[in-house]
């Protein structure tokens, strides 16, 4: 029974990192877009460099979640 417990646990694990990849990944794609969107008015220079430094941290946690 011991061994039904820790499935049910690891599966819960599970749901919340996919969960949390999922975020993520709509979190990259929005701030793709405020990128493109950056690139077009070109109000503030720093602002796209901002953003791509956003999607980076963003991917490594990703890949952090895909790895454990």
């Amino acid at each position: 029974m011991a061994g039904l417990t820790q499935f049910q646990d690891s599966t819960k694990m599970d749901k919340k990192t996919k969960k949390r990849l999922e975020v993520l990944r709509q979190k990259v794609e929005k701030t793709q877009k405020l990128i493109a969107a950056a690139k077009q008015q070109t109000d503030d220079p720093d602002e796209v460099a901002q953003l791509e430094a956003q999607i980076t941290e963003l991917k490594a946690e990703i890949e952090r979640l895909k790895n454990q």
